[in-house]
């Protein structure tokens, strides 16, 4: 476990894929309780830890999650997170499917960018449709018009960088639904990679899918200070190529 930010308030750690945030069916230990034994074995805390979850990440997603350390601080943050003022931003590296095609068009049409302008200013391509969560697959479908037991979602990309096969992409959620990323972006063409469950062509080889909760941004539930931080990169060295040809 990498601890990227703690206060008396919040901690805030970088969990790996694979991870569990909080607990399951499957038994297996979770995050948050690994976060309390650090929290214990720190500070010498007698009895329980006190760990607040305001939000998760999908088992195969790494990137940042945030907890609280008081009841104070858990009120106020999950209060923050209903009203969308914490900023989460995601990258992925998704297979250059039918979607490029589109993009392309959309970046002229929007933006007027030339081929090589700088991918920092690319344009942001807005996706809407309704999702449908199946329960027993644990996974969703996506729609492009309202159906009965549909949410609707809604999220914003644009692309970083472009390598050989991979894109890598920067998301940001303007609604909160069951793989919402997952589902949305394999819709228009653009699969992450690894995500068998979506249609990759080939799983990563540690299960993982190459989605990172990469950025996050919020006002100190407390304190009042802007924290702004950024997850380490996963392992994978195509996270570091397709990061350095931004």
């Amino acid at each position: 476990m990498q601890v990227v930010y703690e206060d008396n308030h919040i901690i805030i750690v970088y969990k790996e894929s694979g991870e569990i945030v909080q607990g399951d069916k499957t038994g297996d230990k979770p995050l948050s309780e690994t976060v309390k034994e650090y929290i214990k074995e720190k500070f010498q805390k007698p009895g329980n830890v006190f760990l607040g979850v305001v939000h998760r990440l999908d088992r195969p997603v790494s990137g940042l999650v945030v907890f609280a350390r008081t009841s104070k601080a858990l009120t106020r943050l999950n209060k923050m997170f209903a009203n969308g003022e914490v900023h989460k931003t995601y990258w992925a590296i998704v297979e250059q499917e039918s979607g490029r095609v589109k993009e392309r068009r959309n970046e002229g049409l929007n933006e007027g960018e030339s081929s090589s302008s700088n991918h920092a200013a690319a344009p942001w391509h807005e996706l809407t449709h309704w999702l449908v969560r199946n329960e027993k697959q644990n996974k969703s479908y996506a729609y492009d018009h309202e159906v009965p037991n549909a949410k609707k979602a809604v999220l914003r990309y644009r692309v970083l960088s472009r390598g050989e096969r991979y894109d890598l992409l920067e998301v940001r959620l303007l609604t909160g639904r069951h793989h919402q990323i997952r589902c949305q972006l394999a819709t228009v063409g653009r699969v992450i990679k690894g995500d068998l469950k979506y249609g990759a062509r080939r799983s990563n080889p540690d299960g993982s899918i190459s989605l990172l909760s990469r950025h996050v941004e919020f006002i100190h539930p407390v304190s009042k200070e802007k924290i702004s931080l950024d997850s380490p990169l996963p392992e994978d060295p195509l996270w570091t190529i397709l990061e350095s040809a931004k």
